[in-house]
């Protein structure tokens, strides 16, 4: 087992922008690049291998040719590969919507619900995202708001900033608003109810499809409750900060100054996700290096790892 660079899948929804490609380096020749997802099992977009004997593969392949073991032992209670993250480039306003749980979404998708939450990468001045609602509403008033367009005098727009964290339940009304760059942590789940979408068209000219009586089922008619903030710690050649904590994932922000050693035992596998500067990963006698933007898989039981160099990255793991 060694650490395992990955190639993300990239959509091209009609918000997008062009900042994968021009500020980080992402290989698509896609006009828009509104997302890559970095690491994907997803059967609507797999990760590919970039490196060693697996490349080639889809992260999938790895994973079932290597066995479950390098996922480790907290993933065991997952049926599926539990987590999705991808770079988010939003030029423009995402739909207003929402995931259903995995109750719901098992039984009328057939695949998980989706919790999710965003680290700001980096933002417009003056940006803001949608993120719940002002205060308690009525199925009613939700529906009828829907109905006569007047849906946003009832949602809490939040000014942003690069650092901001939001964690977003299932449930959980949101949108991302324009001029954000997004670095997503989620559940391996690709079901999306939207709920309004600024009257706008796709590539086929029609206006794309609302999924509104789903979204009354789901969608938890309250303000939603921020994620605690957590004080950085620094050891081991690193400062992290816990960004969030739920039954899906862990997530740290990295800041590397020159070196950090990581254990990654045989209770997870690890996701770095480099958001500025360039590092090598080192474990044993194997390397890979990372530039901004770039993604590296560490399997569970690969053991003691460094990451040599400055840098700033989003760590995901299953805790």
């Amino acid at each position: 087992m060694y650490p395992v660079k990955l190639k993300p899948a990239f959509k091209d929804y009609l918000w997008g922008g062009t900042r994968l490609r021009d500020d980080y380096g992402k290989d698509c020749d896609f006009d828009k690049v509104a997302e890559s997802w970095e690491l994907s099992c997803h059967k609507d977009g797999n990760s590919v291998i970039a490196n060693g004997e697996a490349a080639g593969m889809t992260l999938t392949e790895y994973i079932k040719k290597q066995g479950n073991e390098i996922l480790g032992t907290n993933c065991a209670r997952f049926e599926n590969f539990p987590v999705l993250i991808k770079l988010i480039d939003a030029k423009d306003n995402l739909s207003v919507q929402v995931h259903p749980d995995n109750e719901y979404a098992m039984r009328v998708e057939g695949e998980y619900g989706k919790t999710e939450m965003w680290y700001i990468v980096d933002c417009d001045e003056g940006a803001t995202l949608l993120y719940g609602f002002k205060h308690d509403v009525t199925k009613e008033e939700f529906a009828e708001r829907i109905k006569n367009n007047t849906l946003l005098e009832i949602t809490n727009a939040v000014p942003v900033k690069k650092g901001d964290v939001f964690f977003i339940s299932a449930g959980t009304l949101h949108a991302i608003g324009k001029g954000i760059l997004i670095a997503e942590i989620q559940q391996n789940s690709n079901t999306t109810y939207r709920v309004y979408d600024y009257g706008r068209v796709g590539a086929d000219g029609k206006t794309r499809p609302l999924h509104i009586d789903k979204a009354l089922d789901v969608t938890k008619l309250c303000p939603a409750q921020p994620y605690p903030a957590s004080e950085p710690v620094t050891e081991n050649g690193c400062t992290s900060r816990l960004l969030s904590k739920c039954e899906y994932f862990t997530v740290y922000k990295l800041d590397v100054e020159s070196e950090a050693e990581r254990n990654a035992d045989t209770t997870s596998f690890e996701c770095v996700l480099l958001l500025d500067g360039e590092v090598t990963i080192s474990c044993g006698e194997e390397k890979i290096t990372l530039k901004k933007g770039e993604t590296a898989f560490i399997p569970a039981g690969c053991g003691k790892y460094k990451i040599s160099g400055r840098c700033e990255a989003v760590l995901t793991r299953i805790d």
